[in-house]
């Protein structure tokens, strides 16, 4: 993740310019709300994540972004276009479905999407065959999609979603069915992307992808937007919490934990114990008063870790998103593993 150029006549950070702007976008198919009011702004070169379970409006907000469907309300603009499909030269999309022709060669396919977007099939053709090269896949180029296996064709369908070299690259559901190797592979192609300037906007419902590669994510439930801002920023709605580490589970030391301590006993005979990390502007009962007891105490021998663990990714969408839609998430990303 980058910072923002300076800027240099107010010494402070100069806001880039958005490469997709959303607000109130509302979509219904016959009686559903699908999307009911969302607001998105994701600048350019900025590597942004759309998190939810399915139904939750994902695929339906990238398609209004898009252009590919209009919203019953509301507005979007893309690099300040609000006709995005006037503008698909500069877009790429790889959609939740897949779907290449299983009779045409790994080249013609990279090809065939980059014409879709303006760029000349013979020059399309020769930038495949160098995408596949670059990418590990340089002895499948003369091979027939239906020859291939599910990664390799999703990652084909990937390569012509980049032939065109556009500024903006939009990834529906990008990791489903890529085993953990391809998954990591296309990790660092999306950085890569950012680095050159790319702005990648991509949804999942796995966490950790969002968590490793998002500049900034947008959380969605039930058709609304709970939360829009920084990966950072999230986390930090809850606060950090303290992890110690005893041989034992007693001692005089006890005193000193904060009301609501919770206490893990772990299989090694060791004991966990957790509580909220203490305002440092509050009393003194918390780390200081703690380590001091550790310290002087008989338990400063038995004490084995003390440490402070912020808040993931994760348990910031629970806390934001609420219960249900976390089981709704573990439960898509189960169905997902079968």
């Amino acid at each position: 993740m980058r910072d923002p150029e300076p800027d240099s006549a107010a010494g402070q950070p100069a806001e880039r310019p958005l490469a997709i702007e959303a607000r109130g976008l509302v979509k219904r198919f016959d009686d559903t709300l699908a999307v009911d009011g969302v607001d998105i702004a994701v600048p350019e070169g900025a590597i942004y994540g759309i998190l939810g379970p399915n139904g939750a409006g994902k695929t339906t907000t990238l398609r209004m972004l898009l252009g590919i469907i209009d919203p019953d309300e509301g507005v979007r603009r893309v690099f300040g276009h609000d006709r995005p499909h006037e503008i698909a030269r500069l877009i790429g999309y790889l959609p939740e479905e897949r779907g290449l022709y299983p009779a045409m060669r790994c080249d013609e396919a990279i090809g065939f999407l980059g014409a879709l977007r303006g760029l000349p099939v013979k020059e399309g053709r020769a930038r495949g065959r160098e995408l596949l090269e670059r990418h590990g896949l340089g002895h499948a180029i003369d091979r027939q999609i239906r020859q291939l296996s599910k990664g390799m064709a999703q990652t084909v369908q990937l390569l012509g979603t980049l032939v065109h070299r556009p500024r903006l690259v939009v990834l529906d559901e990008p990791f489903s069915g890529l085993d953990a190797i391809n998954q990591g592979k296309l990790e660092l192609l999306i950085r890569d992307l950012a680095a050159d300037g790319v702005t990648v906007i991509f949804s999942t419902h796995v966490i950790q992808h969002a968590e490793r590669l998002c500049d900034d994510v947008a959380i969605i439930a039930g058709g609304r937007v709970p939360y829009a801002g920084s990966v950072d920023a999230a986390r930090d709605r809850i606060p950090a919490q303290v992890r110690l580490e005893t041989a034992r589970a007693d001692g005089r030391w006890r005193a000193a934990l904060p009301m609501g301590a919770r206490h893990d006993a772990r299989a090694s005979g060791s004991h966990l114990w957790y509580f909220p990390l203490p305002d440092p502007q509050g009393s003194d009962t918390g780390t200081e008063s703690l380590l001091r007891a550790l310290i002087e105490g008989e338990a400063g021998v038995l004490s084995l870790s003390l440490s402070i663990e912020r808040a993931g990714l994760h348990d910031a969408f629970v806390a934001i998103a609420g219960e249900a839609a976390a089981r709704a998430l573990a439960e898509t990303k189960e169905g997902a593993r079968r």
